[in-house]
């Protein structure tokens, strides 16, 4: 399994643009109605703008010319109406457009968070989480204006473009074709320009990605940065990204700021043009001045739409590598999955059977090796051995957390392969070493464990885990609100918590790995008490490094290099005198 970290670049699959605009475009779609009136609105627009200047045209060649002021009364009058009409259906755009876009926003930022909630723990064990926010929120905000023009720039410029050349083309072709003879000029450079700034806008989004990884790290390292004074180290690390960072934005800046000036060129050279030609070609007496008015503001008006449509190229161009990288996770199929003709698990008494399994989290590294055993229903079950011997690994193939690559895990006889996950799941109450708490109230995270639990469930299962009588304390009691992660209360505090949000679901197998390891000895006893009352006739599986609290299990599982090499009652194994005995005796001997 590649793993990804705030030093390394993200490798991205390489996707044509044309897909992933067409892609994002789709989003659109749900709003077509709205878009129709967003488009209705810009023709009339369009319209207004290409009357102008035959309102000034008509206004010198027919009004000033001969004298007529009532009649260029009339023309202004009906000028200022239109383009009131006019500044009043562009605010009226701005509105739709801007409701349309962020709605779309919300969708494609919906869909991206929930399917990210159905990918395995190999992506999130693959990558750091602060470049998978980075997708989530920067990447996905990237895309807002290019949404937004998409439709407000794209279609009404090229509108104008076209009735502009139109126009042009039918009052005096002459003019018109040296207005547009920098056109080849202009063509030659903007593509040379869109080729090499997509890739570089593609590794500032990957620089910006190394950036947010490296923050959400170190904030959620702050204490131990603090505790071993490592802040200028850190600092440095930081400066680095941040300088790499600043240089491929630089870089990438650089090349898409020359579409501007490539358009000005080709810009003012159609202008020079078409006045050369209007005055020196064709001749002033040929051409009346209020044509060479009328064509000078069509010249703006056909070079603001294209410096327009080059500033959305050069934003799509700038934006799209966030597509690509939201499209990419979406892409991206979860490796633990439902079948599609999947059974639901019907209410389980807790038969759990591993047969012949052989898991490996990549292929040279085999974590299990043909392991097999039968717990029966009730039975608690304590594994043991040394670190990354395989315990938390079995626990989470029983949840189905991964896929075994050999064998058969099956619950009360059902192959987990072939019930639904969150079935299998909603029967089981699994507590970690990673005790964590959510924003919100103590009654909310214990809630956690059941959303439908009453009050009294989350009272009696505090009372438990002996979590009640130090809740009460608080100012609040089960209403005080929680920090972040739980900050202002203790390590082991915030582990009841855990335990009783574990405990209200009352489920049929329980997993505890290291569930107790943050608990001081003395409460860890009075723990116990309430485990015992409420694993009475459930599956249990314990996890501990502690032997002293796995006494009262039903069977000991000794795990090392990946095979279950002893088992059996805590006394038997100790008789026995073999792995579990130099655990034990090696323990204890460091304890005293």
């Amino acid at each position: 399994m590649s793993v990804n970290s705030y030093k390394d670049d993200e490798n991205q699959v390489s996707v044509s643009k044309k897909t992933t605009l067409l892609r994002l475009f789709r989003y659109l779609l749900q709003y077509k109605y709205r878009i129709l009136c967003v488009l209705l609105i810009m023709s009339i627009c369009v319209a207004i703008t290409l009357i102008n200047p035959l309102i000034m045209e008509s206004a010198i060649d027919d009004y000033i010319s001969k004298g007529d002021i009532p009649g260029l009364m009339r023309l202004g009058a009906f000028g200022i109406t239109i383009n009131i009409i006019l500044v009043l259906l562009i605010k009226l755009r701005m509105y739709l457009m801007a409701t349309i876009s962020n709605n779309v926003l919300l969708t494609i930022r919906q869909e991206l968070y929930t399917h990210i909630q159905k990918l395995s723990f190999q992506f999130f064990d693959s990558r750091p989480t602060g470049k998978v926010l980075a997708r989530i929120i920067g990447d996905v905000n990237s895309l807002k204006d290019v949404l937004s023009n998409s439709v407000t720039t794209l279609i009404p410029d090229f509108i104008t473009i076209c009735s502009v050349v139109v126009i042009m083309m039918v009052k005096n072709f002459k003019l018109a074709l040296a207005a547009l003879i920098s056109l080849p000029l202009l063509i030659i450079g903007l593509w040379l320009i869109q080729t090499y700034s997509h890739v570089r806008w593609q590794i500032h989004r990957k620089k910006s990605s190394n950036v947010n990884a490296f923050v959400h790290e170190d904030l959620s390292g702050m204490r131990i940065i603090q505790s071993f004074s490592a802040e200028r180290e850190t600092n440095a690390t930081f400066d680095q990204l941040l300088h790499e960072h600043r240089n491929a934005f630089v870089r990438a800046i650089t090349l898409s700021d020359a579409f501007g000036p490539v358009i000005d060129i080709c810009w003012g050279i159609g202008t020079v043009s078409m006045y050369y030609v209007g005055i020196k070609v064709l001749g002033v007496n040929t051409i009346s001045i209020g044509t060479l008015i009328a064509f000078g503001t069509y010249i703006s008006m056909f070079w603001s739409p294209v410096m327009n449509l080059s500033n959305f190229y050069n934003q799509m161009i700038t934006n799209i590598s966030g597509a690509e990288r939201i499209f990419e996770i979406m892409d991206t199929k979860p490796q633990i999955e439902d079948d599609e003709n999947v059974a639901e698990l019907p209410d389980i008494q807790g038969e759990v059977t591993f047969d012949h399994v052989s898991f490996a989290y990549d292929e040279d590294s085999p974590v299990l090796d043909d392991v097999s055993f039968k717990v029966a229903p009730g039975e608690t079950i304590a594994l043991v051995g040394p670190t990354g011997a395989g315990k938390t690994t079995i626990v989470n193939l029983i949840s189905r957390f991964y896929d075994i690559q050999s064998g058969n895990v099956l619950i009360d006889g059902h192959d987990v392969k072939e019930v639904s996950i969150e079935s299998l799941r909603q029967q089981m109450g699994i507590m970690t070493q990673d005790n964590f708490l959510f924003s919100g109230t103590i009654k909310d995270n214990i809630r956690y464990g059941k959303l439908d639990a009453t009050d009294e469930e989350i009272i009696a299962a505090a009372k438990a885990v002996n979590a009640h009588d130090f809740i009460m304390k608080l100012e609040k009691g089960y209403d005080t609100e929680l920090k972040e992660r739980g900050n202002g209360l203790s390590i082991g505090q915030r582990q009841l918590l855990a335990f009783a949000r574990t405990m209200v679901s009352m489920p049929k197998i329980l997993i505890l790995d290291e569930a107790t390891s943050s608990i001081d000895t003395h409460t860890e006893l009075l723990v116990q008490k309430g485990i015992e009352s409420l694993l009475k006739g459930r599956t249990s599986f314990v996890i501990a490094h502690r032997l002293s609290t796995i006494q009262n299990a039903d069977r000991i599982f000794v795990v090392n290099h990946g095979k279950i090499q002893e088992s059996g009652s805590p006394s038997e194994l100790l008789a026995k005198k073999g792995l579990y005995y130099d655990l034990y005796m090696a323990q204890f001997k460091n304890i005293a």
